[in-house]
Formats: C-alpha cells, structure tokens, sequence
C-alpha cells in the first residue's frame, strides 16, 4: 500500500468513525392520527441528517417489540462514540408527562425519565444536543444542560401537559431555507428554533386559543433555558442569560463553505467564537482598553483561521 493512500485511508476511516449522528426516538401515539403525525416529523428528521451527511437512527418507528424501545435506547447510547468534535442529535418525538416529582418521554412499553437519560448520556463526551419535542418536558433541561449541550423543550414547565406541536414545526424548520435567518446558506439549531417557535405563537394566535406549550433552548449550562421573546433576531434582549451561541453552531445540513472546513478548524473557530460571546457579556466589568485588546487577539487569531484554509492547498 503507498503511503498516500495509506494515508487517505486513514482520513476516511477518521471521518466516518467522527461523523455526526442523529437518534430520532418516537414514542407511544397514543391514538393513530398522532402515530402518523410522529412519522411525518421523523421523516423530515431523516430527509435532513442524509441531506447533511449524518448517520441516521430512529428507535420506534417499526413494529418490533423486542428488545423494548427503551433497551434499545439506553443501547444504542451505551455504543455510540462517546468522544470526538461531531455532534450527536438526540430528538424525541410523541408524549411525555411531569407529577411534579419525575419527568419522563412516554416509549411504547417502559418509558424513559429526564433523570434516567441524564446518566445514560454521562460518559458522552462528544458534542450532545437533545432536542425533546414533547408535552411536559421544561424538566429535561434541569436534568440535561451542561457543557457542551444544547437542550431544547417543547414546554417551560411541566404542567403544559397538552399535545405540543413544536415538534413539527421544529422539524420542518431544521431542514428548510426559510429558517436560515442570517442567510449564511445554513439553518442552525438556534434559527430552527427561533422559527418553530414563531410558528407555535402564531398558530395560538390565529385559532385564538390560550397557549398551552412555550419553548425553551439552554446551551450555556445554567440549567435555566431561554424563551424564544428573549432573542431579538439571534441575540439575546439585553440583561438576559445568554443561551444561543453554541446552538447557532450547530447545523444538521451543512453549507458548502461548511463542509469544506477541516473538523480541527472548526473546533478552534467555534472555540474563539464562544469567548467572543463571553467577552461581549464582560465588556461592562472591563476598561475599554482591556476590552478591546482582548477582542483584537481573539480576531486576528479567527482571521488567521480562515487565512490557512484558503492558503491550503
């Protein structure tokens, strides 16, 4: 074997092994038109992780009842790469509840708690979001939300306990160009969800109901979440936690200028860019000079990123 090849093997066997992965679980429907709607929505999930290159898994789509959805859950975390910079997608799709003391993601036979996921994804060192679209899910956050996370709910709390249909609207969005509201060529996690969660207000707002479902996102690790009316555009109103950076990072499909972007830079650009982020929250608690210079290293160091890549050959 010549060492080029050799060596271009080696990159494509790296590549595959550090590719993002999309688990889209659905749960129990509870009644038929709901089953059909939970499909539709891992549909679009599926359409979208092939369009962006990601490995794709759905948990409760077929007719098997051995092993239990939930085996096969806990399983597939217990064996999927634990380290690397690609992203792993956690979606789940269908109903869940919240006693006011457990939290839990209703499967087709035992379900699965906030509590319980939260250990299953603790050895998973990889960039992880999970992205729960059911009822009565704000919990998951408490349980979730850590570093390198984004945990996105379908509910602020767990008595918004009626059918959500976030999750739809979500779906749609991940995968279309309307969602794109930077209009870099990509829709970010972050945009999807500003845009699903539009779409959810203004369904209540047409059919004249009381909204029975308020999103939430949380990617900074407080465990608190951000309301979609606390973002103006992609940044958060000013004096707000700020949740949004490291979703707008992630990107189920790709651009092309994206892909193109060997995984080493876009780890260090995306590392620049969060303590671009955390700078801007310290600019009061700084002098102007310190603010500043420290905002020119911080830059120059991005520029010089992007300089190497359209240096290399």
């Amino acid at each position: 074997m010549s060492v080029p090849f050799a060596i271009a093997l080696i990159s494509t066997l790296l590549t595959a092994i550090d590719r993002p992965q999309v688990l889209v679980v659905v749960g129990a429907e509870g009644t038929p038109e709901y089953g059909v709607t939970f499909q539709k929505w891992s549909a679009l999930w599926e359409a979208g992780a092939k369009k962006g290159g990601a490995g794709f898994t759905c948990i409760g789509r077929d007719t098997a009842t051995t092993p239990s959805d939930r085996d096969r859950f806990r399983t597939f975390l217990a064996e999927a790469p634990r380290a690397g910079s690609a992203p792993l997608w956690v979606v789940l799709i269908g109903h869940g509840t919240d006693d006011g003391r457990e939290a839990r993601f209703n499967l087709r036979g035992p379900d699965v708690s906030a509590k319980e996921l939260a250990e299953w994804l603790e050895p998973v060192k990889r960039p992880v979001a999970v992205v729960n679209c059911t009822s009565a899910s704000a919990a998951f956050i408490n349980h979730l939300s850590g570093p390198g996370r984004v945990v996105v709910t379908a509910t602020r709390s767990g008595s918004e306990s009626n059918y959500a249909r976030f999750g739809g609207y979500l779906a749609e969005a991940i995968g279309s160009p309307a969602a794109d509201l930077d209009k870099d060529g990509q829709v970010s996690l972050l945009e999807a969800f500003l845009t699903a969660a539009d779409r959810v207000r203004e369904f209540y707002r047409v059919e004249g109901r009381l909204a029975t479902e308020h999103p939430l996102l949380d990617d900074n690790g407080d465990k608190l979440g951000s309301p979609a009316n606390w973002f103006q555009g992609r940044r958060a109103k000013d004096g707000a936690a700020v949740d949004g950076t490291r979703a707008h990072q992630w990107h189920l499909i790709p651009s092309a200028k994206e892909r193109a972007l060997p995984a080493s830079v876009r780890v260090r650009r995306d590392e620049l860019e969060l303590a671009l982020a955390t700078l801007r929250d310290q600019k009061d608690r700084l002098s102007e000079d310190e603010y500043y210079d420290r905002v020119e290293k911080l830059m120059v160091e991005l520029a010089r990123l992007y300089s190497g890549v359209k240096a290399a050959p």
